[in-house]
């Protein structure tokens, strides 16, 4: 006779206060209700907000078979996905956790590389507030930068001058 495992809650992701009036169930666990996956397109110079990449369902990843392997997509156009973290603060809403992931798609051999793992760890990061973006190209940079300020420019006035500096070079 088997015997059944046990069910274990390890990962959950729920919305809004987990421990709202009480400390049981939940505590702990993880909201991602204000994170935003911003995808740049490198080659167009474009970003644009596409929810779907929290689960790997965006447009530009549909369709897609991702490889960790960078040599085995020769042709792959390139992308990054941001993850952005909003907090609130005492002057307002602001960019707290941003963190870029690498993402290449050749879409007429429907392959892609990317590192799961590293996007996963990236979200983590985000969501933890911290900034890591000293790896994008300086185009791309731009691009997000850009895009942030245009999104909200009183979020990024009040956003940490460590994701101005790593965004823009030194202020």
């Amino acid at each position: 006779m088997e015997e059944k495992k046990k069910k274990t809650i390890g990962f959950n992701i729920i919305k809004d206060d987990p421990t709202d009036g009480h400390r049981g169930f939940g505590a702990g666990a993880l909201s991602l209700e204000n994170v935003s996956p911003v995808i740049i397109d490198v080659e167009a110079g474009e970003a644009f907000v596409d929810m779907g990449a929290m689960h790997a369902r965006s447009a530009v990843e549909r369709g897609i078979k991702f490889l960790p392997d960078r040599s085995a997509v020769p042709n792959g156009k390139p992308y990054w996905i941001v993850w952005v973290t909003i907090e609130r603060g005492e002057d307002g809403p602001y960019y707290a956790g941003v963190t870029a992931c690498e993402m290449t798609v050749d879409r007429e051999a429907r392959r892609g590389y990317k590192l799961l793992p590293e996007h996963v760890n990236r979200l983590d990061k985000s969501l933890k507030r911290h900034i890591i973006v000293d790896h994008m190209d300086a185009k791309s940079k731009r691009v997000l930068a850009d895009f942030l300020k245009g999104h909200d420019i009183d979020m990024w006035n009040r956003s940490s001058d460590e994701l101005k500096k790593g965004l823009e070079g030194e202020l």
